[in-house]
């Protein structure tokens, strides 16, 4: 297979089967969403879906989040880690967004990643899922598949993201940023990877990992 029929492999398999694409993390807003992204690090969005209610019922804009304490703000959020940080972040990026922004979550890489505790992905995954702006932010999971698939040298995720972008056409970004998150948690985990249930790896995977696989299996 070439690379542009092994990226055509891709898109259809994961568009049989995320039709309808689930968004992991609970949200009614930017907002809402931006806080939810930020919680998510080093956490698993199953976690963070259990905490965000609480924190919401308390705040769910930044006016409200500004009238709890760091300390208030990091009690509720305990439970998903790397609080300390996380709570000056949500308070601190809350303090901005009134201060320079009217309240509202901004539209743009510069402006996201300019607020405390928000990095590129977060910023991406906000742009692509609270404003439809085409973006590829790469998880893990993606930055696993891409390497697993032989589509990207897995050097680093600044590194998968600029092939993930030259690779798969801009009006798919945000759909498939989402198929393939779903996909590697379903079929091509990091751990306990069954090889004959992950399709895509097993068609179009990179020898030496595949080469590895089989090895370990005997």
């Amino acid at each position: 297979m070439t690379k542009q029929e092994k990226v055509t492999f891709v898109i259809n398999t994961l568009q049989e089967l995320y039709p309808e694409i689930p968004i992991p993390l609970d949200h009614k807003d930017p907002y809402t969403l931006l806080i939810a992204v930020l919680m998510s690090a080093q956490s698993t969005d199953v976690r963070v879906n259990q905490i965000t209610p609480l924190l919401f019922e308390k705040a769910d804009n930044p006016y409200d989040m500004i009238k709890l304490s760091v300390e208030e703000i990091r009690e509720i959020i305990k439970p998903v880690g790397l609080s300390p940080m996380k709570s000056k972040g949500i308070h601190g990026l809350s303090h901005i967004l009134i201060d320079k922004h009217n309240g509202e979550v901004p539209k743009t890489y510069e402006e996201l990643e300019a607020l405390p505790a928000v990095g590129h992905k977060t910023a991406a995954v906000v742009l692509s899922q609270a404003f439809g702006i085409p973006a590829f932010p790469v998880d893990t999971h993606i930055h696993r598949l891409m390497y697993r698939w032989n589509l990207t040298n897995g050097k680093n995720v600044v590194q998968t993201e600029k092939d993930a972008k030259r690779l798969f056409p801009k009006e798919l970004w945000n759909d498939l940023h989402l198929q393939i998150i779903w996909y590697g948690r379903e079929y091509s985990p990091a751990r306990g990877w069954d090889l004959d249930k992950d399709l895509i790896t097993k068609t179009i995977g990179r020898k030496t990992i595949l080469d590895e696989y089989y090895k370990n299996k005997k």
